[in-house]
């Protein structure tokens, strides 16, 4: 039996051994740079981490203990919790370079 072959741009990597991401992304309701930061990773997972990530999406109006817990100081922000090492990215996810730097899928 042959493995099926992943295929990704050059320069992507592939996902640790479970393959799998947990992110979360913090949005303050729905101001601008919130909808754009959710259009964003959501479009950057589906089209990067197809079926290997779970998003949570945290409105910070709404759960403010969460966002006091993680410690924010800065919105929107994106958590890549596993694989480790955890990273964070502010901004609204729009230079997908970047957003792939900080997920640790490019070099």
């Amino acid at each position: 039996m042959s493995k099926k072959q992943e295929h990704k741009p050059p320069g992507i990597k592939s996902a640790d051994a479970n393959g799998h991401y947990i992110l979360k992304l913090f949005i303050t309701g729905t101001s601008p740079n919130s909808v754009r930061a959710m259009k964003n990773v959501r479009e950057i997972c589906e089209q990067y981490l197809k079926d290997r990530y779970t998003l949570e999406i945290i409105d910070v109006y709404q759960q403010p203990a969460v966002a006091k817990l993680e410690q924010i100081i800065a919105l929107p922000l994106l958590i890549k919790k596993l694989p480790a090492p955890e990273s964070r990215l502010i901004g609204d996810m729009s230079e997908t370079e970047k957003v792939l730097k900080g997920l640790g899928l490019q070099s």
